[in-house]
């Protein structure tokens, strides 16, 4: 089956709300919040070995997420006429990511973090051949996961750590060496639980 067909046929299936905070329903969350609207992109490539989704780890001295694993993309800024293009737009900086090779087949729930943003992930294939390229000031490495990994719902878990002096569940999808967690995690699990029914 053409994995993109898949991906758009589960966009159309209904979806509930996403948050750093599925797991916690408990969490008391800031009276009169402000939430910073962002995108992120999911970005599907078409490789020989099968399709790809490609994650970014952030450097390690960055100030916020040092470390982390994330999907390409940052908050609006006022050059972006959407989060959309905010996604696209931050993909070309962090991996090098041309906006033109980018078909867009879709978004996801709006997802709310605990860092105070409306974070939009835009499902994006990429229909041909690039070169990835960290962009070393936010990005130590530019690594694929097989799309075949992030889908199946049983390489998902959940953990918990102390947090503002709670404990805080969150969602895992670990691949080799890398510790996929918290928001990217949910976000991708998202995707998997659409594409699964």
């Amino acid at each position: 089956m053409d994995e993109i067909a898949r991906l758009r046929r589960a966009l159309l299936r209904p979806a509930g709300e996403s948050s750093d905070f599925d797991l916690n329903p408990g969490l008391q969350l800031p009276a009169g919040r402000v939430l910073r609207p962002a995108g992120v992109l999911i970005p599907v490539w078409t490789r020989p070995q099968g399709a790809q989704v490609i994650l970014t780890k952030r450097a390690s001295h960055l100030k916020h997420h040092p470390g982390q694993i994330s999907l390409p993309g940052g908050k609006l800024e006022p050059v972006d006429a959407s989060v959309q293009a905010a996604a696209l737009r931050e993909a070309m900086e962090e991996i090098a990511l041309p906006p033109g090779l980018v078909d867009v087949v879709g978004h996801l729930p709006v997802h709310e973090t605990v860092t105070g943003f409306s974070m939009t992930p835009v499902l994006g294939h990429i229909r041909d051949d690039f070169r990835p390229m960290a962009e070393r000031g936010e990005v130590e490495e530019v690594f694929t996961v097989p799309l075949s990994h992030v889908l199946d719902l049983s390489r998902y878990g959940v953990e918990r750590r102390l947090w503002r002096g709670q404990w805080r569940h969150y969602y895992t999808v670990p691949y080799g060496p890398y510790y996929i967690w918290g928001a990217t995690a949910r976000i991708l699990r998202g995707l998997a639980e659409r594409a699964a029914l």
